[in-house]
């Protein structure tokens, strides 16, 4: 908890998630329980102490050294997830955690290629987080939205078939678009063209990784080549001046995720992230969990790091919610209930400061 005087107003506030990993909400003890259940065999003790325990590798995650360091482990995870059922509930405790945070609509990203690679079918993927997604719209009245990533370190060749294989599905609607994730570092967006020119034609929405750890060069790329409507971190940005007025110009969000950049060491601490510079060139952004299991904070304690860090006014805060809001890749109606909700929220801090 920050210690912000805006912190009720901060937990009170209707958040959208945009940049959130399913495959990274999932906790270490879901992880070791998955491991038993689908009798999948983990690293062992000898070989990495972090495998003694739940806590033991929670505590590893608190030193990741990069983001192939993190990586290592995430894909370590994912191979317990094996059925329908483990899907959906992997879905469904990171949107419970997600709803205690303010969270009323999510946009969550998941890598088939990591689950078709070792033999697990796309559509049981699909269709167990697509059950996660249902049961909390039921129980906890949250709208989400599936993006399909590609992992860049995979060949492209893979991700051209991947693309093929859940093409309808972005058609439809089943999916609400696409983005490129994994290692950044020697694997400029530009390789993956072939397949966003497609999806640019086919009227499919396209994010992309970029800026993380990558240069700045990549934003340019992921912007001008593969026509992304979304920059995923994006915190190189503010390395070249022309490209962030173009950003705010076109008003491109970047969905920032400042405790994942802090745990991956991308910067020395969150204030040093772009956040006043994007304020004031008009950026429009939204602050983001990653891979909350993994990072050790969720959407509202990045929300806490952000205000610590930069002391942002209510005003700047009611323009943050609000760009998460209307960026949404949602429906219209969607959106006026939630402007609605947000509406109310900063209704009722104001009420509280004016004493009434």
């Amino acid at each position: 908890m920050c210690q912000s005087t805006l912190h009720p107003f901060l937990a009170a506030l209707p958040k959208c998630e945009h940049h959130m990993h399913l495959e990274g909400s999932l906790s270490p003890s879901l992880l070791f329980a998955l491991a038993q259940r689908n009798n999948v065999s983990l690293p062992s003790s000898e070989d990495d102490p972090a495998f003694a325990s739940p806590d033991a590798l929670l505590e590893r995650y608190a030193h990741f050294t990069s983001l192939d360091d993190f990586l290592h482990y995430y894909f370590i995870g994912m191979s317990t997830l094996v059925t329908a059922r483990d899907f959906e509930e992997l879905a469904w405790e990171y949107f419970k955690r997600a709803s205690s945070d303010g969270v009323v609509h999510a946009e969550v990203f998941f890598d088939p290629q990591a689950h078709t690679g070792r033999g697990i079918e796309y559509e049981i993927v699909r269709d167990g987080f697509l059950r996660g997604c249902r049961k909390a719209e039921g129980a906890l009245g949250m709208s989400s939205n599936l993006i399909l990533c590609f992992l860049r370190h995979l060949p492209v060749s893979e991700a051209v078939a991947t693309f093929g294989e859940a093409k309808s599905d972005c058609m439809t609607g089943v999916l609400a678009g696409i983005g490129l994730d994994s290692s950044e570092q020697g694997f400029p967006p530009s390789a993956w063209q072939i397949i966003y020119n497609e999806a640019k034609d086919l009227k499919i929405k396209r994010t992309a990784h970029a800026g993380e750890e990558g240069p700045v060069e990549y934003i340019r790329e992921a912007v001008e080549k593969l026509g992304v409507e979304r920059i995923d971190h994006g915190i190189r940005l503010a390395e070249d001046g022309d490209l962030m007025q173009e950003v705010a110009q076109k008003g491109i969000m970047v969905t920032l995720c400042p405790l994942s950049n802090l745990s991956l060491h991308c910067v020395k601490s969150v204030a040093e992230l772009p956040i006043r510079k994007f304020l004031d060139v008009g950026v429009p952004f939204s602050i983001n969990s990653d891979d909350p299991a993994y990072f050790g904070g969720y959407i509202l304690d990045n929300y806490c790091a952000v205000q610590e860090a930069f002391s942002l006014t209510l005003q700047e805060w009611s323009s943050v919610a609000t760009t998460s809001i209307v960026q949404s890749w949602c429906e219209e109606g969607r959106k006026s209930a939630m402007l609605s909700e947000l509406s109310k929220a900063i209704e009722a801090h104001t009420r509280i400061n004016l004493g009434e």
